[in-house]
């Protein structure tokens, strides 16, 4: 590693602080379902289960258990990353629903990371923005990886999404095969499509998947890529992703450029010593934590605070939550 990396995540990290201040989010993508009617990207969980789910519709969550997840997001202040669904799992006016009734909820609109769709000008106040699934950091490979997910198809969605007044997100997975020399690919993308949030994450090798042996990247080669595009674009969000398994990454990504963190299981990990550690993570960081990990008394009652219908849904979480320890 190119020992000017440490140069380049100092100057990531003030350029951060600058434009954005010293609060770091804790972000959750709220899923609607484990269904996708494409099923072919190489790296994907779903891409394992699409021949194995005879019914798509059982594999939809319970729209109230969402509802749920929602308030409880709100109770410990944690941000929804966007709703995310596999293709066809859900209409969307169904999708329209879920997100106005999860705005009614939280008080703040939703992004939507629901696949390539022609329908936006369906959508109004309840969406903030539209989240683009571009997921490798070089489009050659792109083509391999995810042959159903079209990066023109993609590009389209986004630049209408911009002629509507929408934000624009896109998700890009590190590991997959790309390079440092593919992160001009992402900076010329974001400029193009005039991107306002980029999510990172770090590939996590599912079993039956070609990726299953590969390895996660180095922690300095992730952080080199958020520190270059943050010194690129200092004004844009920048959403960071690890896992369980690499807590020790988040330190490292609030000091190359990310506003805010996001992959992690919430209610396994709240109150455990795996919870403290994100929190000590961010602290370490020169960090001030928008949300609990650890606070059981942010909780709640076992009853929701919006309606009976979701009561069942928001006992288990805080039964679920309470009952972990450090």
């Amino acid at each position: 590693m190119d020992p000017d990396i440490f140069d380049l995540m100092k100057k990531a990290n003030k350029t951060t602080l600058e434009k954005h201040g010293n609060l770091i989010t804790l972000e959750r993508a709220v899923f609607l379902s484990w269904w996708c009617d494409k099923g072919d990207c190489a790296f994907c969980y779903m891409s394992t289960q699409k021949n194995k789910i005879k019914d798509p519709a059982k594999a939809r969550r319970n729209m109230n258990n969402i509802f749920a997840e929602a308030e409880m997001c709100k109770r410990l202040d944690w941000n929804i990353e966007f709703l995310s669904g596999g293709y066809e799992s859900f209409t969307t006016q169904e999708i329209k629903h879920i997100a106005t009734t999860i705005k009614d909820i939280t008080g703040d609109g939703v992004w939507l990371n629901t696949g390539i769709t022609d329908e936006l000008a369906e959508y109004g106040s309840e969406i903030k923005g539209i989240t683009g699934a571009v997921e490798v950091a070089n489009p050659e490979i792109h083509e391999r990886v995810c042959p159903s997910k079209k990066l023109d198809d993609i590009s389209n969605m986004l630049d209408t999404a911009h002629d509507l007044g929408f934000k624009k997100a896109i998700t890009i997975i590190l590991g997959l095969g790309e390079t440092l020399d593919d992160v001009d690919y992402i900076i010329n993308y974001i400029k193009d499509h005039k991107i306002d949030r980029v999510i990172f994450y770090s590939l996590n090798p599912h079993k039956e998947t070609i990726y299953a042996d590969s390895s996660q990247p180095a922690s300095l080669y992730y952080a080199q890529v958020v520190s270059q595009v943050r010194l690129a674009f200092p004004d844009i969000e920048i959403i960071c992703g690890t896992w369980i398994d690499n807590l020790a990454n988040i330190g490292i990504l609030i000091l190359s450029g990310a506003n805010g963190i996001t992959k992690f299981p919430l209610f396994k990990m709240f109150g455990t010593k795996y919870g403290k550690r994100v929190e000590e993570e961010v602290k370490w960081a020169g960090r001030e934590l928008k949300g609990t990990f650890t606070d059981k008394t942010k909780l709640g009652p076992k009853e929701s605070d919006v309606s009976p219908d979701l009561d069942k849904f928001i006992k288990r979480y805080v039964k679920e939550s309470l009952k972990n320890k450090y």
